[in-house]
């Protein structure tokens, strides 16, 4: 397996290359080749300077998923990060795509960041129940002061280049053809007088505002007071002008450790898997490609479609046609399917509640809020129903699938019928539906709740906790059967 992270010499600037596929994402093998590299940078005695780039669509997006809930694996991303930050050597970072959460950690701890024009960066973790624990916090506010790491951070919202480069996050916007060829004109720059770095860490620490801290902690009781983590973002942002980096540092950690043991940590994080491959059908095997669409009535979502028909290579058609593969019916729709295409009746939560009368192949649900839909089987097979999420993918219309009934429309019901305790309701249909087999996963059931009813986000869903409660109801009844020990 060749290694994700390389180093090689151009002329006299040594260059630290990330290559791990899809996303450049933050693994244990990349945090050690990291270390590794910078080392061999420092020690090579033609390298004047270092440049750190990254290959692919992105620069490092985050952390690895694939790490999360295991034991975490030295070296540890902010001891990565300090030895950066400690190079004898300044290292330019040239940014492109996104550089997200640890990925940014990283490049505040370079000391000198470009990036390349449509870059955006952002520190997202409080929307997992976290704080950036690789000194995001202490680092950013020496950058761009109290107010704006405030916003970033507590928002997790992302920055666009120019807005980047007018707080202070980059240094410069470079022009160029790659990231490679940014980061070499620069640490040119460098060389030569033209651009000069800086070692984040020891720059003086922001100017304290407890108006502004002040200011923000009222916000977030008004806009999120269930929440852990944005408080505790304060907290760390906070600490970072009270001492020396290495005392924020400790107190960042402290705080990012309190967020890992909350609850609310792992009802965000299950939310955030939750929402991976909700158009997969399983088993369903290879998929024939739809590119001919009838939209036959009219309906809001054809004018959403439309807009990336032509990016996704689909052509759309108001009047069925010989090489029409499937028709996106809506309930006022006056033409007639032809036989040899799918027909997917688009319904509301309310029209789909009897699905046994529909004449269609699949029913797409629509609900009145969020952005997810839901897919229902009806008597397509499953090859048929991935080929119709497939296509709703790259029309990037977000789709969970589902067979036999709609997991929406039975979550709206019980909201309903309950609508003076509606979490407890969808809480108790949710079970109902795991029980039906409606859903190829539950934590469908859970995304549907979240993106279209309202459940709260940071709880995971439903059916978490309603499993939840009847795990802890099932071993306290199992606490009380066994018999008291012998004295």
């Amino acid at each position: 397996m060749t290694p994700p992270i390389d180093y090689r010499r151009h002329d006299d600037i040594g260059v630290i290359t990330i290559d791990n596929p899809p996303v450049n994402a933050l693994g244990q093998a990349v945090r050690l080749g990291l270390v590794e590299a910078v080392t061999r940078g420092t020690e090579d005695r033609q390298a004047r300077i270092l440049v750190l780039v990254a290959k692919g669509r992105t620069f490092i997006a985050g952390a690895d998923i694939r790490e999360f809930g295991k034991p975490p694996q030295a070296p540890l991303l902010p001891d990565v990060i300090a030895h950066l930050e400690a190079s004898p050597k300044p290292i330019v970072v040239a940014l492109h795509g996104t550089a997200l959460g640890g990925g940014l950690e990283v490049a505040l701890g370079c000391q000198l960041r470009v990036a390349l024009p449509g870059t955006r960066v952002g520190l997202p973790e409080v929307k997992l129940g976290l704080l950036p624990g690789a000194g995001g916090t202490q680092r950013l506010p020496r950058l761009v002061g109290i107010e704006a790491a405030l916003d970033l951070i507590t928002s997790g919202r992302f920055a666009s280049t120019e807005e980047a480069l007018s707080l202070g996050v980059i240094d410069a916007i470079r022009d160029a053809q790659s990231p490679l060829e940014a980061g070499l004109a620069a640490a040119r720059d460098v060389l030569e007088g033209k651009l000069a770095p800086r070692v984040t860490g020891e720059l003086p620490a922001p100017e304290a505002s407890p108006e502004t801290i002040a200011d923000y902690r009222v916000r977030l009781q008004a806009e999120v007071p269930e929440l852990f983590s944005p408080f505790r973002c304060i907290e760390a942002i906070s600490a970072s002008t009270e001492g020396s980096l290495a005392e924020g540092l400790r107190r960042e950690r402290e705080l990012f450790l309190s967020c890992m043991d909350s609850p609310q940590r792992a009802g965000l994080i299950h939310a955030f898997f939750a929402a991976r491959a909700t158009h997969k059908v399983p088993e369903a095997g290879e998929s024939p490609a739809l590119t001919h669409i009838a939209l036959l009535g009219e309906h809001p979502l054809f004018d959403r479609l439309k807009d990336n028909a032509e990016r996704a290579g689909i052509t759309f058609t108001d009047q069925p046609e010989e090489s029409t593969q499937a028709c996106l019916i809506a309930p006022d729709a006056s033409a007639a399917c032809p036989s040899q295409a799918l027909r997917i009746a688009l319904l509301s939560p309310a029209d789909a509640a009897e699905l046994d009368g529909i004449e269609a192949d699949l029913a797409l649900v629509v609900p009145d809020r969020g952005a997810l839909a839901e897919l229902v089987t009806l008597g397509a097979d499953a090859s048929c129903q991935q080929a119709v999420a497939n296509l709703l993918k790259v029309l990037r219309q977000g789709v969970v699938v589902s067979r036999q009934g709609s997991l929406l429309t039975t979550l709206a019901h019980a909201v309903r019928d309950d609508a003076a305790n509606p979490q407890a309701a969808m809480e108790a249909a949710s079970l109902m539906l795991a029980e039906r087999g409606w859903s190829y996963r539950t934590s469908d059931i859970d995304l549907l709740a979240i993106e279209a009813l309202g459940y709260p986000r940071h709880l995971g869903g439903p059916h978490r906790q309603a499993s939840l409660a009847a795990s802890a109801t099932s071993e306290t009844s199992r606490s009380r059967s066994r018999p008291a020990s012998a004295s």
